[in-house]
């Protein structure tokens, strides 16, 4: 009777109000300082948020039970959102220059990249409050790194890079809010962004200042940081770079990862299983991101200026390029739904949000929105690194 009487009572609710986050996402309006709510079942925006400050440089991570986005902007400014109710919960201003963050495995703390001041700050992901503030020291002063690569890995850790210094950090917070820091030295020049494997494993670091990446095992992190893809370039000169390529957007489709080339118009393919390149694929630009479909026969990608108005799809099995989109000017970024019926780009010079059928290739809307960048689906909230 009990049982009943609940089911009754749930029965009277307003069944219309009531929605779940999974078909959601949020996309990036950085001139505007605002976030468009994407309903990708109905193909629309249903709603936006403002007030966000600067968001040139914006990205975002989601709660665990997706329905709240956690907004990083350039400007310091960290942003709780609410993506049913289309709202800001709350919002602090917590450092100068912010570069990105992470959210830990249970979903308790949210950690902030910042460039200024240089570490790495976090909070609590229900109120913001701040419970930990690890600044990026350089050894032998008091200068502090710019922090760029955070990403969230298993046992309620953050690992990240310091620009300045060529060193990887491990915060560990997985007996509170006293972190524990393991930092790895002389992992190369300038690191500029960094990636985490999808099963939580390898933490992957590109370099800036020279040919080569810097990998991570967190199974054994004991065995320190292990260089990979030396001299890729193989001594040839690099072309000027327009826009830093975005490690996040690295495709790991089976046993081959496919990663933009720094400053070549190519895509490097590497074996997992050894992290040793096995090709590399001629293309349109410079790549910017390469985004894996989730059935993983196909990866994405698109480019720097000036060819940036060009998506080319390589199939993951020959290596060949199988598919040319020209959506508009400026195309600066790619998001397929969970399950890849969609993929929805931003093409930020003509204000516009694209879908796309990825099987067809054929157009499924297209949405007005000023200087879109980032998208974000909500099944990020239960995902590794993202």
């Amino acid at each position: 009777m009990v049982v009943g009487g609940i089911l009754l009572l749930a029965g009277c609710a307003n069944i219309s109000s009531v929605r779940g986050t999974a078909d959601l996402a949020t996309v990036v309006a950085r001139a505007t300082g605002e976030v468009a709510i994407l309903d990708t079942s109905t193909r629309q925006f249903i709603g936006i948020v403002e007030g966000l400050g600067d968001l040139s440089h914006a990205s975002i991570v989601y709660s665990r039970d997706g329905r709240f986005a956690f907004v990083f902007g350039r400007d310091g400014g960290l942003t709780k959102v609410d993506i049913l109710k289309h709202e800001v919960v709350v919002r602090t201003l917590q450092a100068g220059n912010s570069i990105g963050g992470a959210i830990s495995q249970d979903g308790r703390l949210v950690a902030v990249a910042n460039y200024e001041p240089g570490g790495v700050r976090v909070f609590d992901s229900e109120t913001l409050e701040l419970l930990a503030d690890i600044p990026a020291i350089i050894d032998g002063s008091s200068d502090r790194s710019k922090v760029i690569g955070l990403v969230d890995a298993p046992g309620n850790r953050f690992v990240f890079s310091l620009w300045d210094s060529g060193e990887i950090w491990i915060a560990d917070f997985s007996t509170g809010n006293e972190p524990k820091i393991n930092r790895y030295k002389d992992i190369g020049t300038q690191p500029y962004d960094a990636l985490i494997t999808s099963d939580g494993r390898y933490y992957i670091a590109g370099l800036f200042g020279e040919d080569g990446m810097a990998l991570l095992d967190l199974w054994h992190p004991e065995n320190g940081v292990r260089r990979i893809l030396d001299h890729y370039d193989m001594g040839q000169e690099r072309l000027p770079v327009y826009k830093m390529p975005h490690l996040e957007g690295w495709a790991i489709a089976g046993k081959r990862a496919f990663v933009p080339a720094i400053g070549r118009h190519e895509v490097l393919v590497i074996d997992t299983e050894n992290w040793q390149q096995i090709g590399r694929i001629p293309v349109h630009g410079q790549p910017v991101f390469v985004m894996a479909h989730p059935d993983n026969r196909h990866v994405w990608v698109n480019f720097s200026v000036p060819d940036y108005d060009t998506v080319q799809i390589i199939d993951t099995e020959n290596l060949a390029i199988v598919g040319e989109l020209k959506p508009g000017t400026g195309v600066l970024h790619m998001e397929f739904s969970p399950r890849g019926d969609q993929v929805w780009l931003s093409v930020r010079d003509d204000n516009k949000v694209v879908g796309y059928n990825p099987y067809t290739l054929q157009p499924i809307a297209e949405l007005p929105l000023p200087s879109p960048s980032g998208i974000f689906m909500s099944d990020r909230a239960g995902r590794i690194g993202l």
